[in-house]
């Protein structure tokens, strides 16, 4: 902490080409975790110095290069990354890590027109639809492999989520199987009305139901930063500063 506010900039971790939530260059970066970082600094006092980084293979590695070790090229460590998620599991299997501070939870859902599709409880709703999915996504591979394929024929690839269900806002797809956010950030961005687009929870093996939480990582022996950050992202949700930050970016801020 001392080196902290010697320098008076707060180092953070962020992912590149992570829209609604981090995109673009570290003199310009945008996106819902880029207004929770400055926020955040500012709380503490501090400025903000972004480290955006390509994600690695798994978030192990992007634990080890960006937050407790560095990577090997030179880059980071950061003092903080934000957009973690908080599991126990995957906690217990990074230890060098120190991994809190929840502030959201994401989960995905069936981004459609009622008109095009009636209602998703499950997969077999979707027999008849034209999907989009995100390339290389967890979401992808459950839609495209349920049932040894069912819907394999259905379903097209996008370069990112938000791209996905801009094809459904243009009525190319019927629907999109994207993270909530990715859905809203779509519709903000196209000065839609929310209320005229569904956000339908389906049932699939290998989904969380209930989504997964977004928190913090520092280095497992920071454990004053994470108090002073967990101290300031408290104020931030106390004083509802954190849901306008979200509501400013089109985004529902669910509870971790």
């Amino acid at each position: 902490m001392e080196k902290i506010r010697s320098r008076g900039l707060l180092k953070i971790a962020l992912y590149k080409d992570n829209a609604p939530y981090s995109d673009g260059s570290a003199s310009k970066m945008h996106g819902v975790d880029v207004t929770v970082a400055e926020a955040l600094a500012r709380e503490m006092g501090l400025g903000t110095s972004f480290l955006p980084f390509d994600a690695g293979e798994n978030m192990g590695d992007d634990l080890r290069n960006m937050v407790w070790k560095g990577h090997y090229l030179g880059y980071g460590p950061a003092d903080v990354m934000l957009h973690v998620p908080v599991d126990k599991y995957f906690m217990q299997e990074n230890r060098q890590a120190f991994i809190f501070g929840p502030y959201a939870r994401e989960h995905l859902v069936v981004f459609h027109n009622q008109k095009k599709i009636a209602q998703v409880y499950n997969p077999e709703d979707l027999a008849d639809a034209r999907m989009a999915v995100e390339r290389g996504t967890g979401a992808a591979s459950a839609l495209m492999g349920y049932k040894g394929g069912l819907l394999r024929n259905k379903v097209s690839i996008f370069k990112d989520g938000i791209v996905a269900a801009q094809s459904v806002i243009k009525g190319d797809h019927d629907g999109a199987f994207v993270s909530l956010a990715q859905a809203e950030a779509a519709v903000f961005a196209a000065g839609l009305a929310r209320s005229d687009w569904s956000f339908s929870k389906m049932v699939l093996p290998g989904v969380p139901p209930t989504g997964w939480p977004l928190g913090m990582a520092v280095k497992a022996d920071n454990k004053e930063l994470a108090a002073l950050l967990d101290k300031a992202m408290d104020a931030l949700r106390s004083r509802g500063d954190l849901l306008k930050i979200y509501q400013s970016h089109g985004l529902t801020l669910a509870a971790p």
